[in-house]
């Protein structure tokens, strides 16, 4: 009788497991276990999370869970079927090698990320697969070293050191057809005027004849605007806008007028206290201004 109790139990519990099995639905890959706790491969559909203009039957994720929290490989999906992004997740947090696409398909950024961060190279392509940007960054996630941007037609754009996430030296800057439009000198990311320089469109770099004053131009990187702006007046490429007091503001890649990837200044007053990191048009995390 014992046995017959014991095998009659064990036969339940399968049943019980099974039944937690099949609750999830009628695919059989979404397993809960019987403590309610996501385990194995999972594809979530727009049935679960009811994006605005997506089909219901749309995939919108899939991957791997170990007791409800997110483990190795996952792909996100675009509405019209495309991947979105490539993560890899150690205990539900985003760590490893990533790769995120424009909605066309093509790749989009990838690099490194740990801790919210960046680390080491990161390049970012335009939507025609070609290269925008590569930027290095230390292990805090600051930009660190040789720093280049490119034009759509894959000459180079701008390239120069970086030191501790700012400008260090000398940054040069060049023209479409590759000849030089700017020499700018840096100090710790402050820019220095008097000893920098600005060129005409095709002049050549050997000369190094210097513009004439009605062509320098005070400027930070590639677009900048000394007084705020509107959203319709933000060029799509990088960007460094400041507010009506001369204070940094924004700082990244823009497109449509929207800050994708890059850094937002926070004050009190007049005084810096935070940084705000986006990436992907959403902000991502805050840094503490070290005084």
């Amino acid at each position: 009788m014992k046995k017959m109790l014991l095998i009659t139990l064990f036969i339940a519990g399968k049943i019980g497991l099974a039944q937690s099995f099949e609750l999830v639905g009628s695919d059989t890959i979404n397993y809960t276990d019987v403590n309610n706790l996501k385990q194995g491969f999972w594809v979530i559909t727009n049935k679960i999370k009811k994006l605005p203009n997506c089909e219901e039957t749309a995939k919108i994720e899939e991957g791997s869970y170990a007791d409800s929290k997110k483990v190795g490989n996952w792909k996100k999906y675009y509405c019209n079927g495309k991947l979105n992004n490539e993560l890899t997740y150690v205990n539900n947090r985003p760590s490893g090698y990533a790769r995120f696409y424009h909605e066309n398909g093509n790749l989009m950024e990838e690099g490194q990320w740990e801790n919210n961060r960046w680390i080491g190279d990161h390049k970012f392509y335009y939507e025609t697969g070609k290269l925008n940007y590569v930027w290095t960054h230390n292990s805090t996630g600051k930009r660190e070293g040789v720093q280049k941007y490119y034009h759509p037609n894959g000459k180079i754009m701008i390239e120069g050191d970086w030191k501790d996430g700012k400008e260090n030296g000398v940054i040069k800057e060049y023209f479409e057809d590759g000849s030089l439009k700017a020499e700018k000198n840096y100090a710790d990311g402050a820019f220095d005027a008097a000893k920098s320089k600005s060129y005409e469109p095709n002049q050549k770099e050997g000369s190094k004849e210097e513009a004439p004053a009605e062509v320098k131009k005070a400027e930070t990187t590639t677009n900048v605007a000394k007084t705020p702006l509107t959203v319709g007046q933000i060029p799509d490429g990088f960007n460094k806008t400041f507010t009506r007091f001369g204070k940094p503001e924004k700082e990244g890649i823009f497109k449509d007028g929207k800050l994708l990837e890059g850094k937002v200044y926070i004050y009190e007053g007049t005084t810096h206290v935070k940084t705000a990191l986006y990436k992907g048009g959403v902000k991502t995390g805050e840094e503490e201004v070290k005084k």
